[in-house]
């Protein structure tokens, strides 16, 4: 990676076309990496890599239950009987949960077994890599990837096959492709957040029922930005938190002006509805790091099809 110490650009300047994904550079006083057109806050890799794969893989866990759909967190001892009852399952709606709930044993079973690989390790035992736990292990990480194609963002609009990969991929890469991986994803992310937002910002544009509201997404998918970036673990979170939650709640709260015609304000009614739910799919992206792009394109055609009924409804 190049290392470029003093330059200060705009870090989510997208005519950097020059720059090379993996440059890093100090910019308003934090570390940051430029990939796919963002700079992004950069982490050093750390440097005990037994310990971070440890933590890590146990973090990614409990990631992926927090951004799924709820009843799929199965404890590791219940792996059988979570198996058995998927495979007596016939009916293929109910089947969907029960890979769910499978997906959920296999991911805590994997898990639960690399701890134990790790504190063997602490205690100085050797574990070969052709070892019976570690297969098992890895056996364990690779059902639960594609079982978990099969379960869905806690919002139920799509589904996260990212989420089950990473702990797949922390088990295999070595730290450094981990991060970089990382930063790729946060990147894709962005752009998902800056489409959404720049959707809903053209929406309202030329509607002065709507005036002052551009500020309001444009702050909010700045602070969406930040968030998707910032590890829980880094000291910068406290400042960063709190402008995403308070942002996020002045544009969910943004009151659009009423008029006197009825249909009127049916239509501005059904435009607060965008805004608010455009508001919730940049939290659900900047929370999952995943740019979720099935929501993101729904939502889209439904701001485009907003705009063409306030065009009817102003000829009416």
């Amino acid at each position: 990676m190049t290392h470029e110490p003093h330059p200060r650009p705009n870090p989510h300047d997208k005519n950097s076309n020059s720059l090379t994904n993996g440059t890093i550079r100090e910019i308003d006083g934090k570390g940051a990496i430029y990939f796919d057109g963002y700079w992004i806050r950069h982490y050093d890799v750390p440097q005990n890599e037994e310990v971070a794969r440890r933590e890590l893989i146990e973090q990614l866990t409990k990631r992926v239950f927090h951004h799924t759909e709820p009843g799929i967190n199965t404890p590791s001892y219940k792996l059988k009987d979570a198996r058995t009852a998927y495979n007596r399952q016939t009916d293929s709606r109910r089947k969907r949960v029960n890979a769910a709930m499978l997906a959920g044993a296999l991911l805590n079973r994997g898990s639960d077994i690399f701890n134990i690989i790790f504190e063997l390790k602490q205690c100085g035992i050797e574990i070969a890599f052709d070892n019976e736990l570690l297969r098992e292990c890895e056996a364990c990480f690779l059902e639960a990837f594609e079982l978990g194609k099969q379960v869905l963002h806690y919002s139920g609009e799509e589904g996260l096959d990212e989420l089950w990969g990473e702990p797949l991929k922390a088990f295999y890469m070595p730290m450094a492709d981990f991060y970089e991986s990382r930063y790729i994803k946060i990147a894709l992310s962005m752009t998902a957040i800056d489409q959404i937002a720049s959707k809903l910002t053209e929406t309202f544009a030329n509607h002065p029922n709507f005036a002052g509201i551009g500020a309001r997404v444009t702050a909010y998918a700045r602070a969406a930005k930040l968030e998707s970036e910032t590890m829980k673990t880094d000291p910068a979170i406290f400042m960063v938190w709190p402008e995403f939650v308070a942002s996020g709640d002045e544009l969910y709260h943004f009151e659009a002006r009423v008029s006197g015609d009825e249909h009127t304000n049916q239509c501005i009614a059904r435009g607060m509805e965008l805004v608010r739910e455009g508001k919730k799919i940049i939290e659900w992206v900047a929370f999952a790091r995943v740019p979720m792009p099935k929501t993101a394109r729904n939502f889209i055609e439904r701001c485009a099809q907003y705009v063409v009924a306030m065009k009817i409804a102003q000829v009416a």
